[in-house]
C-alpha cells in the first residue's frame, strides 16, 4: 500500500471563515503537514499561491473580493506563470449539482462539502496525489481531466462530438513523488 508523506507537502487554506481555517489546519497538521498557509479571502489566497507556491489548495466557495470559482479561474489560466496544475479540492456549504458541475467546469479537482470530516478531506488528499487526473486543454477549458470514468458506451447530450481536447502533462510531480512511498 502507498502512503503519503504529508510532511513534505505544502498547503494553502483559502477562507474567509477563520473558524474553518482552523479546522482545515488542525486537520492537515492532523495528518503530518508542516506547511500550511492561510488566507482570509480569494485575492489574498491569490499572492500567497504565487509566493508559496503550495502542492494542493483547499478553498470555500463563498469569499470576499475572489470567490472559490473566480480565484481557481485565475489559477488555471494555462498561460500562468505560477503552476496552473496544482491540485484544488473546493470546500462548500453548496452540495447542489449545479454547484458541483460549475465547480468542476471551472476547473476544481476535488469537491468536499460542508461539514467535512477528517476522513474525507484524507480521502480528497489522497486523490489528489495518488491519482493525479491528466489536464485537457480544449477551446473553453483548461483543467482536470472531468470524466472520471471513460465509457465509450456514452451516448447523451453532453458526449464529445469529436476528441479534439489535447491531453497536456500533469503536474510536475517531483515533489508530490517525494511525498509518495
Amino acid at each position: 500500500m502507498m502512503r503519503v508523506d504529508f510532511t513534505k507537502l505544502r498547503f494553502l487554506v483559502v477562507d474567509d471563515n477563520a473558524h474553518m481555517r482552523r479546522i482545515v489546519r488542525t486537520l492537515l497538521h492532523g495528518f503530518g503537514a508542516r506547511e500550511v498557509y492561510e488566507a482570509g479571502d480569494g485575492a489574498a489566497g491569490l499572492e500567497l499561491f504565487a509566493t508559496h507556491l503550495p502542492d494542493i489548495i483547499i478553498v470555500d466557495w463563498s469569499m470576499p473580493i475572489l470567490d472559490g470559482i473566480e480565484l481557481t479561474g485565475m489559477i488555471r489560466r494555462p498561460d500562468s506563470a505560477v503552476n496552473p496544475y496544482v491540485p484544488i479540492i473546493m470546500l462548500t456549504g453548496h452540495s447542489e449539482k449545479s454547484k458541483v458541475m460549475r465547480a468542476r467546469d471551472a476547473g476544481v479537482t476535488e469537491f468536499l462539502c460542508k461539514p467535512i470530516s477528517a476522513k474525507s478531506l484524507h480521502q480528497r488528499l489522497l486523490n489528489c496525489v495518488l491519482n493525479p487526473r491528466p489536464f485537457i486543454k480544449t477551446r473553453d477549458y483548461f483543467g482536470p481531466d472531468r470524466r472520471r470514468n471513460v465509457s465509450g458506451v456514452y451516448a447523451g447530450e453532453e458526449r464529445r462530438l469529436s476528441d479534439d481536447a489535447m491531453v497536456v502533462d500533469t503536474a510536475p510531480l517531483q515533489l508530490r513523488d517525494s511525498a509518495i512511498s
